[in-house]
């Protein structure tokens, strides 16, 4: 297959709402990761890593709210 051809065909999904879905899946299932590394880290007594793990937390959080927001538009119009 052509790496340049619109896939959608096979998928039902234009390529780019398909990376932008996979995009938001992705942001929340890193959200639910960093959870249990922030659990294991404060368990060891590591507030620093605990931390860290927060605010990578909640990039993952703002990365998946921006690209809802980008389905949102995209798809309902």
């Amino acid at each position: 297959m052509d790496p340049t051809q619109e896939t959608g065909a096979v998928t039902g999904t234009k390529d780019k709402d398909y990376n932008l879905v996979w995009f938001v899946e992705q942001c929340l299932s890193n959200t639910l990761r960093l959870e249990s590394y922030i659990s294991d880290a404060e368990r060891a007594g590591d507030t620093e890593l605990a931390d860290f793990f927060r605010r990578a937390q909640g990039e993952s959080r703002k990365g998946a709210e921006q690209g809802k927001e980008h389905l949102r538009r995209r798809l309902s119009g």
